[in-house]
Order: structure tokens, then C-alpha cells, then sequence
């Protein structure tokens, strides 16, 4: 929090850190691409790898399985391409998506639109895994993509990706990919441990700076395609001289998170769950979206009957307060949510839905503010209602 603001969309980007700000100004005076041979290259490349084995770290991977790309988005359309495949085994011709998936994947793929299919979602937002289950039965002769986030970015939602990476071995040729924007940083992620083939994860969501991301691939999983072409950098995959500056700032990131997840989560979880209760005290009728299925720590999604989220979020920002209605994923965007209508969400009340997300810089007087904030619309919005009735 500054003086007079409180940041609660940490959903949409966390602050970078101050240690994360130190470590990319010293990847900034390096003079050296991390390509070249000479003592400037070699410094530069250690920087490198130190970062990968980092990030490598937090997920539960070894770093020959990171490549950096440009973020979440870019590392999630290159797992849908068409060209990921177990090696020794035909690419997969059919992809299943779960209905809440961020647009990086429903709008990222390469696939036929005929070889796509939804996967519907409990009313708690969760996957709803006897679909999941009856749809790799049908295709038991198919080779599959099954692509399920771990954690929903509306709603804090946590998947049961371990479910999922069981049915999908037991159909025998389908592989996983998880989405894990929104996951990695805030809960623990064992890609090794899930069994997951690809995992996709995004810098700025855990406090590093914008525009890096990574795509981890496990050991018998393959894209037959570098899916950006040139010099063969990044084990020939993403090609071009790598970030080094965002880079350098995502492993140090990657490390304070992992090493701060568990307190940090308890922390966060403990502010969050006030804030939910006092939401609820002070508007009685409010819902409160995934609220019975695991939520990530931080996140709180919430709608008031007749409450409309554009003036809404308006009103908060004039009080200082930075929150969200949804996605932060087109500049401007206020609409309504696929993401709650796949919840079966009324169009009426998804109207009125905000997000607030915590984080690492968030405490009790951020809280504390927004609730202030908070008591004056729902005032506004009660009184309104009792000139209408």
C-alpha cells in the first residue's frame, strides 16, 4: 500500500519486488548476451541459468525441462499448437478444455474448432471430473490434450489436477497441460509429483516483472516445432536472445516465493477470510463465487444483488482503491464473466462480481480501506433499493 492507495489486484499483476528490482538492474549492467563465448557472455549466461534452476525449483522441475518465453499466454499457445506429444507416440488430434479456462487457452489453441470440446464445471467452479471421465472413454482410441488451469484467475478456484492426471493415465494416450498463472507463487506446485507433461506459469503474477513467463515440459514430452524460429536459443524452442533482466527477476522472484509460499499463504488466507466474513457482515445477501471448493489464499470474488460492477469499481477508485471485476486481460474490459456463467452464474448477478486479490505488499489497513470503501457503495445500493421498493 502507498499512502493513498490500497492495490488489491494482485490477480492482475503483483507488484514487482523491491529484491526482484535490485536483481534486474544487476542483470541490466551486464554488457554481455548470454549466447556469446567471451567472459561478458559466460557472466550473462550464468545469470541465466541460475534463474532457470530457480524457477525450476518452485515448480518441481530440473531446469533442462524451463523455457522462458514472453509469459503465460505465449507459453500456453505454444503447448496447444498441435506439435506437443509423447515421444514415440502420434501428436494429439483432440483437445478438452475446461469451461473456465483463461482465453490463452480457449482462444490460444491451434486445433480445428471440431476437435475442440468443453468440459463442464460444477456450480463451485471445480471441474466436473465424471465428464472428464466419460469424454476420455468415448475417445478411448483418440490421442488427447486435456488443458485444465489450476487455479481459476476470477475466482481463486484450485482444480484437482492430480484427478485429472489420473484419468488421463488410465485413458493411456492422453497428455495434461495446466495453466498454472495464477497457481504458481501462491499454493505449491509439484509438476514431477502431479504428473502433469506441461505446466505454463507467468513472472508478473508472483511479483516479477511483466512480459517473462516459462513452459515446463516433462522429460519424455516433446514439441516437434520451435514455436518462435531462429537463432536456437532455449534448447532450440523459443529462439531469439533471451530477456536477461525479466528473467534474472522471475528466478529471484521464484525464489522468495518459494521460499516465503507457506507463511506467506497462511497470511494471506488469514486477511483474506476476515475480509470475507466482513463482506458478508455488511452485506448479508452478498454471494460469494467457489466459496465451497479450495480457493487460492489471496482471492476473494464476490457479487451484492443489484450491485453493478462498473460504478462500482469507479467508486473504489476514487477512494484510492485498486480492485477488479474479473480478468485483467483487455484494457478497459468490464463484461460479463464466462467464467461465472459456466459457474451458472445469473447474468444478473455476474453483472455485479469484483475480484479483490491480496499479496505480498497487502495488510490490514489495505483491508481496513477497502471495507470503508465498501460500506459506502452498499449503503449507496441499499438505499436506493428502499426509495425503489
Amino acid at each position: 500500500m502507498t499512502a493513498d492507495r490500497a492495490y488489491l489486484d494482485h490477480n492482475a499483476t503483483s507488484p514487482v519486488r523491491p529484491a526482484v528490482s535490485q536483481a534486474v538492474a544487476r542483470a541490466l549492467s551486464l554488457p554481455g548476451n548470454p549466447s556469446s563465448v567471451h567472459a561478458e557472455g559466460r557472466a550473462a549466461r550464468a545469470m541465466l541459468e541460475e534463474a532457470r534452476e530457480r524457477v525450476a525449483r518452485l515448480v518441481g522441475a530440473t531446469p533442462p525441462q524451463v523455457t522462458f518465453t514472453s509469459g503465460g499466454t505465449e507459453a500456453a499457445n505454444a503447448v496447444l499448437s498441435g506439435a506437443l506429444r509423447r515421444r514415440g507416440r502420434p501428436a494429439p488430434t483432440r483437445l478438452l478444455v475446461g469451461a473456465t479456462e483463461h482465453p490463452c487457452v480457449t482462444a490460444g489453441h491451434r486445433f480445428p474448432a471440431d476437435a475442440v470440446e468443453v468440459l463442464p464445471v460444477l456450480a463451485s467452479g471445480v471441474i466436473d471430473l465424471d465428464a472428464l471421465a466419460a469424454r476420455l472413454a468415448a475417445l478411448r482410441d483418440a490421442d488427447v490434450l486435456v488443458s485444465v488451469h489450476a487455479a481459476n484467475n476470477e475466482t481463486g478456484v484450485v482444480q484437482p489436477i492430480s484427478d485429472v492426471v489420473a484419468l488421463a493415465r488410465s485413458h493411456g494416450r492422453a497428455l495434461v497441460h495446466s495453466d498454472a498463472v495464477q497457481a504458481v507463487g501462491k499454493i505449491p506446485l509439484d509438476v514431477s509429483a502431479l504428473g502433469l507433461d506441461a505446466l505454463t506459469l507467468s513472472g508478473h503474477k508472483f511479483a516479477a516483472p511483466k512480459g517473462v513467463g516459462a513452459l515446463v515440459l516433462r522429460d519424455d514430452v516433446q514439441l516437434d516445432a520451435a514455436f518462435v524460429r531462429g537463432g536456437g536459443q532455449e534448447a532450440r524452442l523459443r529462439c531469439g536472445t533471451e530477456n536477461l533482466p525479466g528473467i534474472v527477476g522471475m528466478g529471484e522472484a521464484a525464489e522468495i516465493a518459494r521460499n516465503a509460499l507457506d507463511a506467506d499463504a497462511l497470511r494471506l488466507a488469514t486477511l483474506r477470510d476476515a475480509l470475507e466474513d466482513a463482506v458478508l457482515a455488511r452485506a448479508p445477501d452478498a454471494v460469494v463465487f467457489g466459496r465451497g471448493a479450495a480457493r487460492l489464499p489471496n482471492t476473494l470474488c464476490f457479487s451484492v444483488p443489484g450491485l453493478d460492477a462498473p460504478t462500482a469499481l469507479i467508486a473504489f477508485d476514487l477512494a484510492g482503491i485498486a480492485v477488479s471485476s474479473g480478468s485483467a486481460c483487455a484494457s478497459g474490459k468490464v463484461a460479463r464473466s464466462p467464467v461465472l456463467a459456466a459457474m451458472g452464474v445469473s447474468p444478473a448477478l455476474a453483472t455485479g462480481a469484483l475480484r479483490v486479490s491480496l499479496g505480498w505488499n497487502t495488510g490490514e489497513g489495505d483491508t481496513a480501506r477497502f471495507l470503508g470503501a465498501f460500506e459506502r457503495v452498499v449503503e449507496t445500493l441499499y438505499r436506493r433499493r428502499g426509495l425503489a421498493a
